[in-house]
């Protein structure tokens, strides 16, 4: 009996190391790769200063910065991984080397991921963004720990804020609650807080998502080659160059009857034939196949997932209706392995971990195209460290999210594992319904405005109903010179010569010459 019972322990204990080992290996890749992404982006002149207590802080800053990059990133792939395991382990029930992947790794991971990205979030950044603030009290010695005390104090005094907002909070929304629970930090406020950030997290998907599925369309179209009907690149490509040629002709001259003509018109025209020319090199060299048939399969394929996304979330608001197991709810012990988590098997788990992914690039996109949080925009090798710790803030909000808002819009039926399944919104029906509703609303009408309008655009400009209106707009201010008037246009960009009996002096001098 004893001999079984050590058996029993030692073989906890060794699924515990092992656990421990997958998930230490886990977080260093995700780190190396977090460092090596804020590496590219950081701003070098800060951390190679004359001052090395500066650097010192701003190295310190960026080591807590990569670490709450590497959780978010960690948390991303929460709901992928947990998907493709329990797939892994229904094609192979007895396979002697899928035995370390279990319910108990995956249960284990949600639970490091959710305290590390709360410890990330209401200690680790806003002690690196007072770090590298601080320059310590008045009358201290100077050096590292002076600004480690001021740190910690406003660290201190931010917490006691914090807290006496959510006591504020609770107390107007549950008066008996929050007196009899004062002095209940761990039990109650903490719970409740983290209720409420992730409560801001999905509020912030819902906003950004569906305008970053609108955004994702001409996001991918400025990275793929499109196609152009009807023309000749061969023949634009001389013509274009021909043109830029006389423009630098032009430009270079040194004859005296060009010396009061418009420079800065000639010069933006050139400019823009330039442009037009390196853009027709790049098509130029793109083959075929990928000039011609790139950027519609990948049109296509974005409107494909965004409309299945649309229709699932469809799908969710009438199981909601009638089916109460559609709502969010935790779960405490996964059984991996027994059933899969979508009715069409594996090739449907698959569409959900893509769909998954592709809702938090959309998010990402539409966050930093948001006119609120364009100035977050990281630059490569000129991004500033507070902009480094505002990102990183912004990103582990939207990833710590991410959970939460696939399992409330139905994406996957993989209940929340762990803390993530407490929140005290998630059992409210009302608002569950209405986020599906609002979600699939935003969605639809951003992707009919956006399609729309994207293809009556390229259909004009394909059959060349609105032909050159970048050169017919240059050509235009070119010649604002006559009476300073503007150009008049017909329809479909055919310009109108009005003859002008009183010519300016800098077009008689140019006639002249």
């Amino acid at each position: 009996m004893e001999t079984e019972d050590v058996t029993v322990r030692e073989q906890l204990f060794h699924d515990r190391v092992r656990e421990t080992i997958i998930c230490v290996l886990l977080f260093i890749c995700l780190y190396i790769l977090s460092h090596f992404i804020l590496t590219h982006f950081k701003k070098n002149a800060e951390f190679v200063t004359e001052d090395i207590e500066d650097a010192t802080v701003n190295k310190i800053a960026l080591w807590l910065c990569t670490f709450t990059l590497s959780v978010a990133v960690c948390a991303v792939l929460l709901l992928p991984i947990s998907i493709l395991s329990n797939e892994v382990l229904l094609t192979f029930p007895q396979s002697y080397y899928m035995q370390w992947l279990n319910g108990s790794l995956i249960h284990g991971l949600w639970n490091l991921v959710f305290l590390f990205s709360n410890l990330s979030l209401v200690f680790l950044m806003p002690f690196a963004y007072f770090f590298t603030e601080s320059e310590g009290f008045a009358g201290s010695k100077k050096g590292i720990m002076a600004r480690v005390y001021e740190t910690a104090v406003m660290l201190l005094l931010l917490s006691l804020l914090v807290l006496g907002i959510v006591w504020v909070a609770s107390a107007l929304l549950h008066h008996n609650t929050a007196r009899e629970s004062l002095y209940d930090l761990w039990e109650y406020y903490l719970p409740y807080l983290y209720s409420g950030i992730s409560l801001f997290g999905v509020l912030l998907l819902l906003l950004c998502t569906p305008f970053g599925l609108s955004r994702m369309f001409s996001v991918t179209g400025s990275l793929l080659v499109k196609p152009r009907l009807l023309e000749n690149l061969e023949e634009t490509m001389n013509c274009t160059v021909f043109e830029e040629a006389s423009l630098s002709r032009k430009l270079k001259s040194n004859a005296s009857c060009w010396i009061s003509a418009n420079v800065e018109a000639i010069n933006r025209d050139f400019l823009s034939v330039k442009s037009k020319r390196i853009a027709l090199e790049l098509r130029k060299r793109v083959s075929p196949w990928q000039r011609n048939l790139g950027y519609p399969v990948a049109m296509l394929l974005l409107l494909a997932l965004t409309a299945v996304c649309v229709l699932m979330v469809c799908f969710h608001v009438l199981e909601l209706l009638f089916d109460e197991s559609a709502m969010p709810r935790g779960m405490e012990d996964p059984h991996l392995g027994l059933a899969s988590f979508s009715m069409f098997g594996s090739l449907g788990a698959a569409v959900q971990v893509v769909i998954i992914l592709y809702l938090m690039v959309s998010s990402v996109v539409g966050f930093y195209s948001s006119p609120l949080f364009t100035g977050l925009l990281p630059r490569a090798q000129d991004t500033t460290l507070t902009q480094i710790i505002g990102n990183c803030v912004s990103l582990l909000i939207l990833s710590s999210a991410l959970p939460v808002f696939s399992r409330t819009l139905g994406i996957t039926r993989f209940d929340l594992l762990g803390d993530f399944g407490r929140y005290n919104w998630l059992g409210s029906f009302h608002i569950v319904f209405l986020y599906n509703m609002l979600f699939a609303g935003l969605t639809s009408a951003c992707l009919i405005n956006t399609v729309t309008w994207a293809l009556q655009r390229e259909l004009i400009r394909a059959f060349g109903l609105f032909p050159q209106i970048e050169k017919a707009q240059f050509s235009q201010e070119s010649e604002r010179g006559q009476k300073g008037r503007r150009v008049p246009w017909g329809p479909w960009g055919v310009k109108l010569v009005l003859e002008d009996t009183h010519p300016s002096p800098s077009a008689q001098h140019k006639q002249h010459c």
